[in-house]
């Protein structure tokens, strides 16, 4: 989290709380449900600076105690972010996105939620495969590859970095092509005829190295989610490889199962 206070305090009173206790329903959690309404009732735009925790026992009369612990709760729960000595906040929004179940690509997947995405590309060239990549994909230990390393960002927010692979005998001529300014799965359909028919993905927690944690705006300690593809052709070949380190505290990740059959 940033440590500028961007958005203004949060206005007026808040919903009052039954001082009797009534359902039992302890005070901490009344206070909670209350700073929820105004957060997500009234749509609080993010970083609006929540009252101070002497301010709510005043307003409430109850504990400083119930006060830390219903502001816990709202952390826990990634609705609001504490900094030290400058109080509570309201927590950006996260996006929920499915491009980690799907076939579709992750810029192709925010097009709908007119959300601006910028790609930065670190790297763009022809080059052997490692071990991995020639296992994964079933390569000949000579056969070259696209690789194509950049940075997604969603609204000026890093979001995601990925490090691409296919063999370039698929691709000729993709490690040339302008894809800071399109994107990469669209590319793939339309100049190359490029379809996925299924992919197996692989997901954990991780934190970045330095140089990745610059990249994605976030300190080494960062929790993030891992992220390992291989996507097939129809005819069942391994054609698509990637890594990939996603940011959670911008975004959340929806993935839809279906039933048995």
């Amino acid at each position: 989290m940033t440590d500028q206070v961007t958005g203004p305090e949060v206005p007026g009173e808040l919903a009052s709380i039954r001082r009797d206790g009534e359902g039992g329903i302890p005070l901490w959690s009344q206070l909670k449900s209350a700073l929820v309404d105004q957060i997500v009732g009234k749509n609080l735009p993010e970083h609006a600076r929540l009252p101070s925790e002497a301010e709510l026992c005043a307003r409430y009369g109850v504990s400083r105690t119930v006060v830390r612990e219903a502001l816990n709760q709202l952390v826990n729960e990634r609705l609001i972010y504490k900094l030290q000595g400058k109080g509570a906040f309201v927590a950006g929004r996260r996006d929920e996105q499915d491009f980690v179940g799907t076939r579709v690509g992750f810029s192709g997947e925010l097009a709908d939620k007119q959300k601006v995405i910028t790609r930065n590309v670190l790297r763009q060239t022809v080059e052997p495969a490692d071990e991995r990549v020639r296992t994964m994909l079933r390569l000949a230990e000579d056969e070259p590859l696209v690789a194509v390393d950049r940075v997604l960002s969603v609204d000026g927010v890093p979001r995601l970095l990925v490090r691409w692979r296919m063999p370039e005998r698929l691709v000729p001529g993709l490690d040339r092509a302008p894809l800071h300014t399109r994107s990469l799965y669209e590319t793939l359909s339309r100049r190359y005829g490029v379809v996925f028919d299924r992919a197996e993905r692989w997901i954990e927690a991780t934190s970045p190295t330095e140089p990745d944690a610059r990249l994605l705006g976030v300190s080494v300690g960062t929790p993030l989610l891992g992220i390992e593809s291989v996507a097939f052709s129809a005819d069942g070949r391994p054609i698509e490889y990637y890594t990939a380190l996603y940011r959670t505290d911008r975004a959340r990740l929806h993935v839809q199962i279906g039933g048995a059959r």
